[in-house]
């Protein structure tokens, strides 16, 4: 076989070699740790995605490997290429003219098409080309596996596993850009800003405060109180008792009004009340929403830490923080929104 054929298909193998490691690590650090992990616990996982997350875990050791390959290719292939070109110009009698070109052609050749275009469409292509390389990686890995854990023992940082994790201010950055490059809604965005500030607050800031409470005593007759019904809208009243923060329990304005319209005024709060909830006024609003989620009838009484009435706080309260109508400096309503 001509001996330049044979040279030329050498910077080949090189270059494809080159390109391969440089793609492939750049597809593995590029890709997504969350949309792996979803495509590997599926009920029916997509093709290489279980394995990849497996190389992921040990991020640190499948970038050794492809360090090792990566640099063969390079360095080692480019001085064997190197000594190789050397004999093959002087039997022809061009080295002082053509080792010099081929030594400069090589290397824009290696970083051109080994490095930068390679590691430009992995990142641009990182899922599949990383999907598609798990399992070679993974045995390639396998058959490198005594001069990895040499390496691990001289260097103990490459053992270090890697877990996928997160926190509140990535997710609010994740979501803001999003919204911005149109991936996700503006609304959307602004509702999982809106989710995070429930762990800020308690019920203690989103509670219709005694004072503005719509109270009824527990022994007056419903026609003693029919204008009062009738003026305050509020769908939950408190009924109290005569001693001192005595709650007798909670009654429906729509059960109220029903037993007027019925003919039933004879009755009192305290017949018609339901059982009262209790709630410490620093309770967090994301523990209120999932207790209104288990029980989403009524409303909660809050109590400060002596069991005193301080105020009420129903489901709508939570909600109008993430619909955006709360506000810090206006107490929410009892009242459903408009």
């Amino acid at each position: 076989m001509n001996d330049l054929l044979v040279l030329a298909l050498l910077v080949v193998v090189v270059l494809v070699g080159s390109a391969l490691c440089s793609g492939v690590e750049a597809a593995l650090l590029t890709a997504n740790p969350v949309r792996i992990h979803e495509l590997a616990t599926r009920p029916h996982p997509v093709r290489g995605a279980r394995r990849l997350e497996q190389l992921r875990q040990r991020l640190a050791r499948t970038l050794a490997v492809l360090v090792i390959a990566n640099n063969g290719f390079n360095i080692f292939g480019s001085l064997m290429l190197g000594a190789y070109a050397t004999r093959v110009f002087e039997q022809r009698g061009v080295e002082g003219v053509a080792l010099p070109m081929f030594s400069v052609g090589l290397t824009v050749l290696v970083i051109l098409l080994g490095e930068i275009l390679p590691k430009a469409l992995g990142s641009r292509l990182a899922l599949p080309v990383a999907l598609s390389s798990a399992l070679p990686l993974h045995w390639f890995g396998v058959v490198m596996t005594p001069l990895v854990l040499l390496l691990e023992k001289m260097l103990p940082a490459i053992t270090r596993e890697n877990e996928i994790n997160t926190d509140e201010n990535e997710i609010r950055l994740l979501a803001r850009l999003g919204s911005q490059r149109g991936q996700i809604e503006a609304d959307e965005a602004a509702m999982i800003a809106k989710v995070f500030q429930l762990n800020d607050l308690t019920a203690r800031d989103l509670m219709t405060p005694r004072v503005a409470a719509p109270t009824l005593a527990a022994s007056t007759p419903l026609d003693g109180v029919r204008g009062t019904l009738l003026a305050n809208h509020a769908p939950w009243w408190v009924v109290l008792g005569e001693e001192v923060d005595e709650i007798v329990g909670v009654a429906s304005r729509e059960r109220l009004l029903t037993a007027l319209v019925e003919g039933q005024g004879q009755l009192t709060p305290s017949q018609l009340s339901e059982t009262v909830e209790f709630v410490p006024e620093m309770i967090r609003a994301d523990r209120l929403l999932t207790g209104f989620r288990r029980n989403s009838g009524g409303v909660r009484v809050v109590v400060d830490e002596f069991g005193g009435f301080v105020g009420v706080i129903g489901a709508e309260a939570v909600l109008a923080v993430l619909a955006g109508w709360w506000r810090r400096t206006q107490g929410p309503s009892l009242e459903a929104p408009p």
